[in-house]
């Protein structure tokens, strides 16, 4: 009996004709064995047909998503960090980085540590004319745009498209007879602004028009369907906000309203910022964010049909007519994937970075290596006053409710004024190392410049450790000389996103007093709570 209620219930949601009960029904139905078998603090794939979300359960923010034959290609802001990463996906649910898509900006401001909190914003991903299309604004400099004919690159460099501050979250838009449209927002989200462009993405022909205000308007993505063109935008900011589609016959408008998607009885806070993505098979799904501190913006996705000319995204729980986030569903009609997550872990022996780490502002790359010792990454160590305005600091996302990272460091070649180890950076930045001074070692932990504690060492390696529980908002950092018994340096601490950015976890290297010195790490070894069935392996 279970089987045919799912079959049908399954079949139900394929027809474009449901009704929503069926869909209520099935949720319902999926709800149950999750909380019978008390599963918590699940996310994913669950190997069984069915995904909890978030999906990608990490700090992918702003995302958007697009398929091309079939496979699905996502990208993010990453504001001050260097690269914007671009990951695929051959099911909806799991994701890999494929590339990065640029490995600087050319302002003087990106080699001062000077822009925490600008780069990348909202950007938008389309494929048009045999290509992969990126626009996205940066606050202080304009509209920036990039292409390529393979998802994995090579990206050209970016094209300087406007110079001009305060413009956020840019969509590209060719409709059926080639002409081409960017919509955009300005700093402040509003109202929303749709010029013509460029059919080669270069330029924009006029001082555009605005089409829509609304509160808190801005990441507008634009579609076309059925001879209506939709804009589909989040309003209300980031915490409490939601999803509104727009639609009208022409891209000026007028345009009617619908808001498609909010919190309403659920605990997703702020459902809002996506993507709209129609499956091979003609199946919806719609993506969005998630504010959840102190991980950052993770990654949802919401079940979608079109019914009366509209979309319906998720369920209509409240039964007030909008749709509201799933905590379970099943997932897209697709061919099986493997359950996986971003990488994590580096042992440091390729030729590249790999692409899970971004550089903390500009990199100086003459400074940096993967050659000098083999199996190793090594740093020159710049002259800086504190770790915000550290050259050469090198990130990745946190990712998951738990988490334990690793670090191995070499610093045989330090000398005095140098300070290198692991950090945490978030609102505040921890940080555990070694530093040096009067010819003297010491490991320390320092919190936002301020040094909590520190005591003699004489090895010339040590393992740093930071463990993360995303949940209670409890992080420990600690260190080892063999990698087996670990000590706690100070006591547990919460963390605060910062910047628009969730916490992060960073190798670092400075010197307080002049460029001198250089510092080596081995391996990063970062386990977490991934989706099921991949347990901690990355």
């Amino acid at each position: 009996m279970k089987k045919i209620l799912k079959c049908n219930i399954i079949n139900a949601m394929k027809n474009k004709t449901m009704k929503r009960a069926s869909i209520l029904l099935m949720y319902i139905w999926m709800l149950f064995p999750i909380y019978s078998q008390n599963k918590t603090n699940a996310w994913g794939d669950q190997g069984n047909g069915t995904y909890i979300n978030p999906i990608l359960n990490s700090d992918y923010s702003d995302p958007d998503v697009i398929r091309v034959g079939e496979k699905y290609y996502m990208v993010a802001s990453d504001f001050h960090f260097i690269g914007m990463q671009i990951l695929e996906s051959n099911d909806m649910i799991n994701w890999k980085l494929v590339a990065q898509l640029y490995d600087k900006f050319n302002f003087p401001e990106w080699e001062q540590n000077s822009r925490y909190a600008g780069g990348s914003w909202a950007p938008s991903l389309r494929y048009h004319d045999n290509k992969y299309w990126v626009f996205f604004c940066t606050p202080q400099e304009g509209l920036f745009m990039t292409n390529a004919e393979n998802p994995k690159g090579p990206w050209t460099p970016l094209v300087h498209v406007e110079k001009v501050a305060r413009w956020e979250d840019p969509c590209p838009f060719w409709d059926d007879d080639g002409t081409a449209y960017l919509g955009r927002s300005i700093l402040g989200a509003g109202p929303i602004i749709i010029h013509k462009m460029s059919p080669d993405g270069t330029k924009l022909l006029d001082e555009g028009r605005t089409v829509y205000t609304g509160p808190i308007a801005e990441g507008t993505k634009i579609h076309k369907k059925d001879g209506y063109y939709y804009l589909s935008i989040p309003e209300g900011g980031v915490d409490k906000g939601w999803q509104t589609m727009l639609r009208s016959k022409s891209i000026y408008g007028p345009y009617e309203k619908k808001v498609v998607l909010e919190q309403g009885s659920t605990s997703i806070n702020g459902p809002h910022q996506g993507a709209m993505v129609e499956t091979s098979k003609g199946e919806w799904f719609f993506y969005h964010f998630q504010q959840y501190n102190p991980l950052g913006r993770v990654v949802h996705l919401q079940p979608m049909y079109w019914e009366n000319g509209w979309p319906v995204i998720g369920i209509d729980i409240d039964m007030n007519g909008i749709g509201e986030p799933v905590y379970v569903w099943r997932k897209p009609d697709l061919p099986e994937a493997p359950i996986e997550a971003p990488v994590t872990n580096d042992e440091f022996n390729k030729d590249e970075l790999g692409l899970q780490w971004q550089f903390n502002h500009n990199p100086r790359n003459e400074g940096w290596s993967l050659k000098r010792h083999k199996g190793m990454i090594t740093f020159k160590t710049y002259q800086a006053e504190n770790f915000k305005k550290a050259r050469n600091t090198l990130t990745q996302k946190t990712i998951g409710y738990r988490g334990v990272a690793t670090l191995k460091m070499h610093f045989k070649e330090m000398v005095d004024g140098q300070r290198c180890g692991l950090a945490c950076m978030g609102r505040k930045n921890w940080l555990i190392g070694v530093h040096q001074r009067g010819n003297k070692r010491y490991i320390y932990l320092e919190n936002s410049d301020n040094i909590v504690v520190q005591q003699p060492i004489k090895d010339n390696a040590i393992y740093l450790r930071m463990e993360a529980d995303v949940i209670s908002n409890r992080y420990q950092l600690s260190y080892s000389n063999n990698n087996k018994d670990y000590k706690t340096l100070g006591n547990p601490f919460s963390m605060k996103g910062a910047y628009w950015k969730g916490v992060r976890i960073a190798m670092y290297g400075y010197n307080l007093l002049k460029d001198n010195g250089c510092v080596s790490f081995a391996s990063f070894e970062y386990e977490h709570d991934g989706p099921k069935a991949i347990g901690n392996r990355n």
